[in-house]
């Protein structure tokens, strides 16, 4: 049987090798090798990748030829050590670093004494190490410190504080809280909580959204309540994406980016599974996992479709009640889901997607009867996918106006008196998400406010 360690070194191919997102990869290797909880199998494989670059930067201490010239599996042992040494204390130093060559045993043989050389070099030098001067080069100091790409920290700060900026990029290597959406549909809010807590789960309440539980406990996405679909995992910020739109029963809406569905099945209870939900997508095998979680939550108002939202469809025009836009992004407002994403983006893309953003938005539109309501969302932070998007859309379509959302869950966020809203996981403790809704206007709708 593989170890844990030896688990976490195929993730790690895996997510290097194939670009796959940590959560998926590491879902699939426990599944794999049926490890039940597999704690400090994701402790180590997120622990590697949210500090990659501080950890190769240690690692250039000591590793005179480069890092670019070790082999693969090489480096990410060497980067698996280091981060135990470095944040981890439960673990003797003298047996992380003969795990670590007994890793490398496995894997790479003629390294072994290479790898227990720059291990027990590191362990005698750090105290040495020190990182480059924030006065001299700030955004390389952040770079290192908290192990992002530079482009990024010169996007941000460009329109957040000094100070802000900081404390965002800490924010995205913090584990965030697991917060589950209660169907109300098939039970209540009190009632879930109730049970959870009879099973040694902690919970609390929501910070925003009422039908929100914040919980902490173990076999919470395989236990009869969850196979029932009395619950789903969901960020706040993402359902109240859907509190924004605020689908009514016997509404016709229509979600043109899907999968994988979570905001449609909630959507489908709001409107108490009375209506029609058209929920489109460009990818079959999502929307089979969406119809057969809609199953389990007992909501059979939602007809999926593969459909490409970048076209527009005429057969829509004017039918629908609500239309949510919840757009493909750059998923820089989820890095402390997915900390790949600090490495695999890039600055030219965010004009790539704010493109896509814009057509698709000018396309749902059109689906709108008179008065109503658009919402358009990204799990990101960036001006050219967000507010710019929504900018550009109000001059070319004088026939829409910005307005706050008026659901109750929305008090709790200091909106000021930008309607447009974006959320940060330093501030709010959510995803860092933006939402913004939309009036189709009738002839006699007061002005634009923006």
């Amino acid at each position: 049987m593989k170890s844990e360690r030896e688990v976490a070194l195929e993730i790690l191919l895996e997510i290097e090798e194939n670009n796959a997102y940590s959560n998926i990869a590491i879902n699939k290797f426990l599944r794999k090798y049926q490890i039940s909880e597999g704690a400090f199998v994701r402790e180590i494989v997120y622990g590697v990748i949210e500090n990659k670059l501080f950890l190769d930067y240690l690692l250039s201490q000591f590793v005179q030829t480069g890092l670019k010239k070790l082999k693969k599996e090489v480096l990410l042992i060497l980067r698996m050590g280091i981060y135990q040494l470095a944040f981890l204390t439960g673990t003797p130093s003298y047996a992380v670093v003969n795990e670590s060559v007994k890793l490398a045993k496995k894997h790479s043989q003629r390294h072994a004494g290479f790898i227990n050389a720059v291990m027990r070099n590191y362990l005698r030098k750090k105290d040495t190490i020190v990182l480059p001067k924030r006065e001299d080069d700030l955004i390389r100091y952040l770079s290192v410190k908290y192990s992002y790409e530079p482009w990024m920290i010169d996007e941000w700060l460009k329109h957040f504080s000094e100070e802000f900026t900081e404390a965002l990029l800490k924010a995205g290597n913090e584990t965030p809280p697991l917060t589950i959406r209660v169907n109300t549909l098939n039970t209540k809010v009190s009632a879930m909580q109730s049970l959870l807590e009879e099973r040694g789960v902690e919970v609390i309440s929501g910070k925003y959204v009422q039908e929100a539980l914040i919980v902490k406990g173990n076999h919470l996405i395989d236990n009869d309540l969850f196979n029932k679909g009395l619950y789903q995992i969901q960020d706040e910020s993402s359902m109240l994406a859907v509190k924004a739109l605020d689908p009514k029963p016997k509404d016709l809406v229509i979600d043109v980016c899907a999968a994988p569905g979570g905001k449609t099945i909630f959507t489908g209870e709001l409107m108490e599974n009375k209506g029609r939900i058209i929920a489109r997508d460009i990818y079959p095998h999502k929307l089979e996992l969406l119809k057969d979680s809609a199953m389990r939550h007992g909501v059979d108002i939602i007809e999926t479709q593969i459909f490409d939202a970048l076209i527009k469809d005429a057969e829509l025009e004017g039918k629908a009640d609500k239309v949510l836009v919840d757009a493909p992004c750059s998923g820089l407002g989820v890095i402390r889901r997915k900390p790949e994403i600090k490495y695999n983006r890039h600055r030219e893309e965010l004009e790539q997607f704010s493109a896509l953003q814009c057509q698709i938005l000018d396309n749902a539109s059109t689906y709108l009867k008179k008065g109503g309501t658009l919402v358009y969302s990204t799990c990101t932070i960036s001006s050219y996918e967000n507010e710019q998007v929504v900018r550009r859309f109000l001059d070319k379509h004088t026939d829409f106006k910005l307005v706050k959302p008026e659901h109750s869950d929305f008090n709790k966020i200091n909106l000021q008196n930008d309607p447009m809203i974006q959320l940060f996981p330093n501030i709010h403790d959510t995803d860092g998400f933006f939402i913004c809704k939309l009036l189709k206007m009738n002839d006699n709708t007061a002005e634009v406010y923006i």
